[in-house]
């Protein structure tokens, strides 16, 4: 509790002075001692009520209330119903929190989310913490209680939340999610269940999911985490991109996958929550938490990928055009856009005269056909020049002058 409480603390003086002073309130009483001598306190029915009273308005959820269990034989208090498991989980809260994951009010357990057929499946952890960079992340500690294929059916489970419709979905929506399997990822996460419960990760795909393994040995997480990994793949693993530029693109597309990490908690005592203790599913290396949540090689590469590949396809095509653009017999030179449509279009190509010439010798010709034309019409219209008499004789025409004087 005080590592949660005061994470900078060395010691936990100051968080025992006010559980004792609470306790003195009755507001909180000690639910047990575990083996390692550290008391487990709880809440007592007036310390619960007072806690939803400060709590419930801002929206924190405050867990049920533990009842006080006594032996009916000698009376003694029973302090079972926390066990190591629920420490397991408290303590990773705690590692998160002293690692500047999460705030106190930013955790919560034992989550219900309930899938189509009723069933509920309960996250031990809740974290929100987007100053850090995980807007949400739901996390399973397990103490290899569990078989491993037990967690993939809880990974299975997560994903077919994630892939539910809110009971008030447009009939739309409904309809196309029923019209055949898979539609639903043709619908925006938006418009899903999982995005009225929790708020966008900033990251593709759906609520990350976090394994995290307490009291045991690196061999049976080894082997757990290949189990994961190999079964559960359809529920973690990216896929291919469907492109026309397929072989250009070696993005994944994460948007229909359920983002998984596993750490052990002595590695989050031993090095930190905030250090390079988590492997992402499909990775080999450890990372620090962001860095796992994070796609490098997803949404935003592709983007990159697709405008190189789009844009060097339009380099290439435009190449060939050229290579096919025609030239003119007349003068060697290429056909400008506007010829080149004039020749092939049919609506054109008629008028187009000499179809092998390009724009300006095909000008030459339709100038000197009307100069040709305009000389012609010229001299049709010019009337012709008459011709002076000369079988008149000069002396008559003198006489002729004569006469008139």
């Amino acid at each position: 509790m005080w590592k949660l409480t005061r994470p900078d603390n060395q010691h936990d003086k100051l968080t025992r002075d006010n559980l004792l002073d609470l306790q003195d309130h009755r507001l909180v009483r000690i639910e047990l001692v575990r083996e390692d001598q550290r008391q487990v306190w709880v809440l007592t029915k007036r310390g619960h009520g007072e806690a939803k009273k400060l709590l419930e308005p801002k929206g924190i959820r405050v867990s049920a209330l533990r009842e006080e269990k006594y032996d009916p034989d000698t009376g003694e208090l029973l302090g079972a119903s926390y066990d190591d498991h629920s420490a397991a989980v408290t303590t990773t809260a705690a590692e998160l929190h002293r690692a500047g994951i999460g705030n106190r009010l930013g955790f919560a357990t034992e989550i219900p989310h309930r899938l189509a057929d009723g069933y509920v499946q309960r996250a031990d952890l809740v974290v929100r913490a987007p100053e850090a960079g995980v807007p949400v992340m739901l996390l399973e500690i397990d103490r290899r209680t569990e078989d491993a294929h037990d967690l993939v059916t809880k990974l299975r489970r997560y994903w077919e939340w994630g892939r539910l419709l809110p009971k008030d979905a447009a009939k739309l929506t409904v309809d196309l999610v029923r019209s055949r399997p898979g539609a639903i990822e043709d619908v925006d996460h938006e418009k899903r269940l999982w995005r009225r419960v929790y708020p966008p990760t900033g990251r593709e795909g759906l609520v990350p999911l976090a394994f995290v393994f307490a009291d045991t040995t690196e061999a049976k997480v080894a082997n757990t985490v290949a189990v994961l990994e190999e079964t559960g793949r359809r529920y973690w693993a990216p896929r291919r991109y469907q492109s026309l530029y397929r072989e250009a693109i070696t993005a994944k597309d994460y948007s229909q996958a359920v983002p998984v990490v596993v750490t052990t908690l002595e590695q989050l005592q031993e090095h930190g929550a905030d250090a390079a203790v988590w492997r992402r599913l499909g990775r080999k290396d450890e990372q620090t938490l962001t860095d796992a949540l994070d796609n490098p090689d997803g949404d935003a590469l592709y983007r990159r990928q697709y405008a190189h590949a789009e844009a060097e396809d339009e380099r290439r095509r435009a190449a060939e055009r050229e290579a096919r653009r025609p030239v003119c017999k007349r003068c060697g030179r290429k056909f400008t856009d506007q010829r080149w449509e004039e020749t092939t279009t049919h609506r054109t190509a008629w008028k187009a005269g000499d179809l092998s010439l390009c724009s300006d010798c095909h000008a030459d010709d339709v100038a000197r056909k009307e100069a040709a034309a305009e000389a012609a019409r010229l001299q049709a219209a010019t009337p012709p020049e008459l011709e002076p008499e000369h079988d008149q004789e000069p002396g008559k025409l003198r006489g002729l002058f004569r006469r008139r004087g």
